[in-house]
């Protein structure tokens, strides 16, 4: 089974989700192998606890758990969380939206986090199919998990919308929500889609954070199965 952990990133006008799908027979050796990495920081950074979390805007700018981390040592527990997850059998599933130009275009435009996790799980069920697994979705906690299960429902039934539309027959039971400080993957998800808004979105200063930011991508890039950025 594809166990999918799914998290956001997003700004004013802009709207991205990471769906990390991990085989069932791996999710406790990615678990283990992420908090190794806050291990490793607790050991050589003198991060203050090993709960500290993988979240990436904090991580990446200094704040909260990596508060009085420096920049080159942040940069490298990202790193050391990259390593981990692309060294698993998992694939990245990456879907954006231009929410500007979707308030623009439509009078009573979609939730841009609807638009995306919809075309997300368009992804994770043509996955599943391919493998000839079952895939069971598990988000980061939001408002309205309630219309969230019920538009899954309507998927199963009527199918999804738009040109691709799908009743996603391999993703079984409903959408589950976690609170992502207990759950280390959902953590990993965190850091693709804060990373990813970041290098599609921002223009660094510092041509130095660029290069970085692109070194950094390159660990991850060989387990991303599909991105893509829907500009209405």
């Amino acid at each position: 089974m594809l166990l999918t952990y799914v998290d956001e990133s997003y700004s004013k006008d802009w709207y991205y989700i990471a769906g990390l799908a991990v085989r069932h027979t791996h999710v406790r050796s990615l678990d283990m192998a992420l908090n190794a990495v806050v291990a490793r920081a607790v050991d050589q950074f003198g991060v203050g606890h090993a709960r500290a979390e993988l979240h990436g805007h904090p991580l990446f700018h200094g704040e909260g758990d990596w508060s009085g981390v420096m920049p080159r040592q942040r940069i490298a527990i990202y790193g050391w969380a990259f390593d981990a997850i692309a060294s698993h059998d998992v694939c990245l599933f990456l879907r954006g939206v231009n929410s500007k130009r979707l308030r623009e275009r439509y009078r009573h435009p979609d939730d841009p986090h609807d638009v995306c996790l919809q075309h997300l799980l368009e992804q994770v069920n043509k996955c599943a199919r391919r493998t000839n697994e079952a895939a069971l979705v598990i988000c980061d906690e939001l408002h309205e998990h309630d219309r969230r299960r019920n538009n899954l429902r309507d998927f199963k039934d009527y199918g999804t919308p738009g040109y691709l539309s799908s009743t996603l027959p391999r993703i079984v039971d409903t959408i589950h929500f976690a609170p992502s400080h207990h759950s280390r993957l959902i953590q990993a998800a965190d850091l693709v889609a804060f990373l990813h808004h970041r290098r599609s979105t921002h223009t660094e200063v510092d041509p130095r954070a660029s290069k970085a930011n692109d070194q950094l991508w390159a660990r991850i890039k060989p387990v991303i199965e599909n991105e893509h950025t829907w500009h209405p």
